[in-house]
């Protein structure tokens, strides 16, 4: 009989493969299943490509009969090439304003003294205490032409007529980078609180301005918490659908309203299928550079 020590072992290495197997790879297998199939007006609206009730024979059949056309329809329409290119220069430019935000906030709390950080690091959280539907809508009350914005705006004198901030790329700028803020703040924050503020302080001995001590030395140090933010806020803001539309209005044109428009308006699911696999497809790469960070930041701190 094998020592309780080494099945608890196996047991930590089994739990998180299975639990990918079942919330992952069978949804992932269902989806891309379906982006093969053929749409009909039926419930559910398509015909199934393979169909595991006619046994292996129908599998075989199923595979003399596979085809890609939905993914070259996605390639051939241009409303599915500019929704991808869309939403990834949204996601970029989100996680630039949102790092270049919350890059100072986590440092201001690292630097804080010991007994004001968990004040400051609650004040961060504070809003996953409220509904992300709720935080959204408010933001429309705050953006829309008569709301709390413009009217603060115009009762300073600093504008004579409202702005048109609500449905454009700026507001889902605005959403993104409040909902996500703190996804950004607390890797870095993690990564700035554990570096040693000695090393600082030997190189203003040694002359070396802060501006200098801050690029070589906190800057670096800081990296992994700078990717693990990056990627904790490109990733889900690529398909992001609530802030777009509520915030963008139809003009803002991103993978996810695309996704939605064909599933639930067009009831193509096939279609459908095929952008969520290919959306899926495009985010493997920045999830395997964030990977290879945190491999190298563990190997480092060895």
């Amino acid at each position: 009989m094998k020592p309780l020590s080494a099945i608890s072992r196996r047991l930590v290495i089994i739990i998180p493969y299975a639990w990918l197997l079942v919330f992952f790879l069978v949804p992932f297998g269902i989806v891309f299943k379906i982006s093969l199939s053929e749409p009909v007006m039926s419930m559910p609206p398509y015909a199934p490509t393979f169909d595991m009730a006619d046994g292996i024979s129908g599998f075989i059949d199923g595979l003399k009969q596979l085809s890609f056309s939905n993914y070259l329809w996605l390639t051939e329409d241009a409303l599915y090439i500019n929704a991808y290119i869309s939403s990834i220069v949204i996601a970029f430019i989100s996680t630039v304003l949102t790092l270049l935000i919350g890059f100072p906030l986590a440092y201001g709390m690292a630097r804080a003294p010991a007994t004001l950080r968990p004040t400051l690091l609650m004040l961060v959280i504070l809003p996953f205490w409220t509904s992300f539907l709720i935080r959204v809508y408010a933001w429309i009350g705050i953006l829309k032409p008569e709301g709390l914005l413009n009217q603060f705006l115009m009762l300073l004198g600093l504008i004579d007529e409202p702005l048109i901030i609500l449905n454009t790329n700026t507001a889902v700028y605005i959403g993104i980078v409040y909902s996500y803020l703190p996804f950004m703040v607390l890797p870095i924050y993690s990564a700035l609180e554990k570096m040693d503020y000695t090393l600082i302080e030997a190189a203003q001995d040694l002359g070396c301005p802060p501006i200098t001590a801050f690029w070589k030395i906190t800057f670096p140090l800081a990296i992994p918490g700078i990717v693990a933010g990056c990627m904790l806020v490109f990733i889900p803001a690529v398909g992001e659908f609530v802030i777009p539309d509520l915030l963008g209005g139809s003009r803002t044109l991103m993978i996810g309203k695309t996704l939605w428009s064909e599933f639930f308006n067009n009831r193509d699911w096939p279609v459908s299928s095929a952008v969520a696999v290919l959306l899926l497809l495009i985010l493997v790469v920045p999830i395997m550079l964030f990977q290879q960070a945190q491999a190298k930041a563990q190997e480092s701190e060895r």
